[in-house]
């Protein structure tokens, strides 16, 4: 069972969110919030799988509430839903370490899925996110060096893809347990904490 806290500030959009969830067996909402410090008190006292977060909310937005959550609530994971995909709140969102991106305008199998995801510990982003963070970078650059060998490179364009560690494997013929260590290392090399972050990396620089 997946529990889940929904953080919005529109209540008929919780308790549409509410509904849709709950019509997923797999699924448990567990609490609602209104705003980014109640939706990080609630994962403290909780202890949630997934938060489904807004990010424009009043007085405590999204980016403080997903902030607070990452770094103080280990293991909970951190879905953003909102409407906006301009870049400076998709890179609020990032910055904050949100472990997806989603936008309302999704179907509702599309949400129940990237909940899935994400508490599987896959990072979920939307192709308009991409999109958003390529129009100010990537397109505008030639792919960098950053010495990343050729099975690295790999690893990069199938995080992105939105592989967990056993899929990664699977196309690349190795084992899981090598597939793991490769991309710990891959972190270490890189100087980055999660697979988010370098799902973010390839794509800003145009790697992938």
């Amino acid at each position: 069972m997946i529990n889940v806290i929904i953080a919005d500030d529109v209540q008929i959009i919780r308790s549409g969110l509410r509904a849709v969830l709950g019509g997923d067996s797999g699924i448990r909402v567990v609490g609602e919030a209104t705003d980014g410090k109640e939706a990080y008190e609630l994962a403290v006292r909780l202890r949630p799988d997934v938060v489904l977060m807004d990010m424009r909310m009043p007085d405590f937005d999204g980016g403080y509430g997903t902030k607070q959550i990452k770094e103080k609530v280990p293991g909970v994971k951190v879905l953003v839903l909102t409407t906006f995909d301009d870049k400076e709140t998709v890179e609020k969102a990032v910055a904050s370490g949100a472990d997806g991106y989603i936008l309302k305008e999704m179907d509702s199998e599309q949400v129940i899925n990237s909940i899935r995801a994400v508490a599987g510990g896959i990072s979920v982003f939307c192709n308009n996110i991409f999109d958003s963070i390529k129009k100010e970078t990537a397109l505008r650059q030639e792919p960098k060096s950053f010495d990343l060998t050729e099975r690295e490179t790999d690893f990069l364009r199938l995080i992105c893809e939105g592989c967990d560690n056993k899929e990664i494997a699977g196309r690349l013929f190795l084992a899981e347990g090598t597939v793991r260590n490769g991309i710990s290392r891959l972190l270490e090399k890189l100087g980055m904490k999660d697979r988010t972050q370098l799902a973010v990396f390839a794509i800003k620089n145009n790697i992938v």
